[in-house]
């Protein structure tokens, strides 16, 4: 193999490898630039797209509009618990300033070719995130996914201008690291890998049984 794709796959898997979720609370500022941010969204487009729908689309969130995403995090909460407490509805607004930078995920099932169902949709929009966080990561911030109730709240399609059949996936936080986290524990590859037709119980026996035998596809 060519020595500079051994250099570039040893650099992919360390970005790889050295991805992990960092909590809204522990991102701060600087946020990207604009050369990085433009990297970033950039990475997106490489994802898979059967059919090239575009089933996905990106909508950053800036600081002039973050008290209108705090208010509806709370309308939101008010309207599915009209119990909630002073406590849970501070916390519920401070959910739209924890990281610098904030985008949410939205995914389309109506775009383009009505035979490409939700799931190959949100799964190219799952590899275009992923490929997001990867830049992000290789540029030396940290991110995180979060969700929550409030994405399929009313006034939250309305906020972001969602249209029929287009639902909130998920937020992207991206920021500076204030504080190092754990790396958790990364699964070993017989917790989520098979073989087809054969028996295996440890990850040695798993590639040995495909490696020497020549059946690697």
């Amino acid at each position: 193999m060519d020595e500079a794709f051994i250099d570039r796959s040893r650099v992919v898997g360390d970005v790889i490898q050295t991805r992990q979720t960092v909590r809204p609370k522990r991102l701060a500022r600087p946020a990207p630039d604009a050369i990085q941010l433009h990297n970033i969204l950039t990475a997106a487009g490489a994802a898979p797209d059967h059919g090239q729908l575009l089933p996905w689309r990106f909508v950053i969130v800036p600081e002039s509009q973050r008290a209108e995403l705090a208010d509806t995090f709370v309308q939101s909460l008010i309207e599915r618990d009209h119990s909630a407490t002073n406590e849970h509805v501070t916390r519920a607004r401070e959910k739209a300033y924890r990281s610098p930078l904030l985008i949410l995920v939205v995914v389309d099932v109506q775009r383009g070719d009505s035979e490409i169902d939700l799931f190959e949709r949100t799964l190219s929009a799952g590899c275009a995130v992923q490929n997001m966080l990867l830049m992000a990561t290789a540029l030396g911030f940290g991110s995180a996914l979060t969700s929550g109730k409030a994405l399929k709240a009313e006034a939250l399609r309305e906020l972001f201008g969602l249209q029929d059949g287009e639902h909130a996936l998920c937020f992207i936080n991206i920021g500076t690291v204030t504080s190092p986290t754990v790396r958790r524990r990364r699964p070993s590859l017989i917790d989520y890998v098979s073989v087809l037709g054969k028996a295996v119980d440890t990850t040695e026996t798993l590639l040995s049984k495909l490696t020497t035998r020549n059946e690697i596809p």
